[in-house]
């Protein structure tokens, strides 16, 4: 491999601060420029010289301190050399392989390394899950020089004969501690093993765990180690603040934090894929332009939120922890922890989305009761007490004596001994108000109208009816004459009928024992008579 003569591995300088002292080749220069890089961060400054190098590095720095620029430079540095304007396939190899946790991450890393290499000839593609891989495919069966890949589609690849990785000289594991909590490790040690035993191994992460330390004894082949800050220490760039509140009231606190920052844009994390979700909903309810970012979307969804909020289209990003590894999205002012995440290192990944390349940056976190144990683990982590204030509401404290007399089932007015009360914004006291209304009298619609009237025979007492002498008539009835019926049915006992029908006099009844009189042959026709 033939080295550009513009920087060799031997002449790099061992201490740089600015990107013109790197010497780099024209076509890599002219992108640096053009994105507006001048200086360099304490981790570019001093992994890239190693890089150029040739030594594998183990970097641990903050997170959004630059990391995707410390390994892409160096490496589309020395790979120029394999530069070609062939059309065939295997004269484009995978040379550098970079593997990354998350599928954001992927895409956005890629985006990267084409925008510093786009004046070069030197391909590249991204693969992760959640797309077709027919488009992903034939990009590889074109030839790439750099693949940039999450490792589960990758293997995909891998079993399909799709990717062919015996031509990778440069590995790149970025996010490894991220990797290592997702359960990638099994992966990461197949991909490894179809790689060319001689190659450079460079490991990023934010933390240094010991398992970090044990995957680094295993692939790299006496590492540079390169520390540019406290491990797990947060941004200094970044201003931390922890509020004491409660379940109900985050949301509350939320928009009044915001409204006193005068933030445009935030980061908000929740712990959980529904909470996301239920959150986006009920800020976007409450007039603020939200997106929800969480593992349950299409990746088509969720590159579209990020697309969206990168625009400034949206004002909130709520999002869970798949958001707050790598995502480097410019001048992010605000970082808001509705949730104290549940591994106290992720809080560093999270609010490492703001304080960005030096920039200030604005980190919230909202404590509940129950968060004790998560506060503990965060202070062993960071090594230091937190300092946890209480939030006042602006509508909790008004003006008792203004506002008069407040119903909330409190009753909160002064006292007896407070003395008078102020007058109220009309200009009148409560005592001047009393005077009044004793001069004016009752009013009309106060006053009882007269009871009414009374009937006295409810105000009688209650005597007892007097005890009738007489038997009942039904009783004193004379029995029907008694049928032949049979001993073992009993007769029916006579009560009283609730209507008694108007029997006619005894002396116009007819006898039951006579016959009805037979009508006069003229009665009919009077009866006509009368009823016409």
């Amino acid at each position: 491999m033939t080295e550009p003569a513009s920087l060799s591995p031997a002449t790099a300088p061992d201490s740089i601060d600015a990107f013109s002292q790197l010497q780099l080749a024209p076509p890599l220069a002219r992108a640096v420029a053009e994105m507006g890089y001048t200086s360099m961060t304490p981790i570019q400054a001093q992994a890239i010289p190693k890089v150029l190098q040739g030594h594998d590095v183990m970097g641990a720095a903050q997170t959004g301190t630059g990391k995707t620029a410390a390994f892409s430079l160096p490496l589309l540095q020395r790979m120029l050399g394999h530069e070609n304007t062939s059309t065939s396939p295997a004269r484009h190899p995978v040379r550098a392989l970079v593997l990354l946790p998350t599928r954001e991450l992927a895409d956005q890393v890629a985006k990267s390394i084409k925008d510093y290499a786009k004046y070069t000839q030197l391909r590249s593609a991204v693969v992760f899950g959640g797309m077709d891989m027919k488009p992903q495919t034939a990009e590889l069966k074109r030839g790439v020089e750099i693949l940039v890949a999450t490792p589960g589609r990758l293997l995909d690849h891998i079993e399909a004969k799709n990717a062919v990785l015996n031509q990778v000289e440069y590995v790149v594991l970025d996010e490894a501690d991220r990797m290592l909590d997702i359960g990638f490790l099994p992966d990461l040690q197949r991909i490894l093993s179809y790689l060319p035993k001689q190659r450079t191994t460079l490991l990023f992460s934010a933390t240094f765990s010991p398992e970090i330390k044990r995957l680094a004894n295993s692939y790299l082949q006496n590492p540079v180690t390169i520390e540019v800050a406290r491990p797990n220490a947060a941004a200094s760039t970044v201003e931390q603040h922890f509020y004491s509140v409660g379940d109900d009231d985050k949301r509350r606190a939320l928009h009044q934090l915001l409204s006193r920052h005068e933030t445009k844009q935030a980061f908000v994390f929740v712990n959980s894929k529904l909470g996301c979700a239920r959150l986006a909903r009920s800020l976007e309810r409450e007039g603020l332009k939200t997106t929800a970012l969480h593992g349950d979307k299409s990746q088509d969804e969720r590159l579209k939120a990020l697309d969206a909020f990168k625009k400034g289209e949206v004002d909130l990003l709520v999002c869970t922890d798949v958001a707050a590894r790598g995502l480097d999205i410019k001048d992010v002012p605000a970082v808001f922890n509705f949730d104290i995440p549940f591994n106290a290192e992720d809080y560093i990944h999270r609010i490492g989305r703001t304080g960005r390349a030096g920039a200030s940056g604005l980190a919230v976190t909202f404590v509940t009761r129950s968060d004790a144990r998560l506060v503990t683990d965060l202070e062993k982590l960071l090594k230091a007490k937190l300092e946890i204030e209480p939030i006042e509401f602006d509508e909790d404290s008004p003006d008792i004596r203004r506002q008069g007399r407040i119903n909330d089932g409190r009753r909160m007015y002064g006292g007896r001994d407070e003395g008078p009360a102020e007058p109220r914004a009309g200009g009148r006291s409560r005592a001047g108000a009393d005077a009044e209304r004793r001069e004016r009298g009752p009013r009309r619609d106060m006053v009882r109208p007269p009871p009414a009237s009374r009937d006295p025979f409810f105000d009688k007492p209650y005597e007892e009816p007097a005890a009738s002498q007489e038997a009942p008539s039904w009783e004193s009835a004379s029995p029907r004459p008694a049928r032949s019926i049979s001993a073992n049915i009993k007769s029916r006992r006579r009560v009283a009928a609730l209507f008694k029908p108007e029997m006619p006099a005894a002396s116009d009844a007819p006898a039951a024992s006579d016959p009805p009189a037979a009508p006069e042959q003229n009665e009919p026709a009077a009866t006509a008579d009368q009823s016409s």
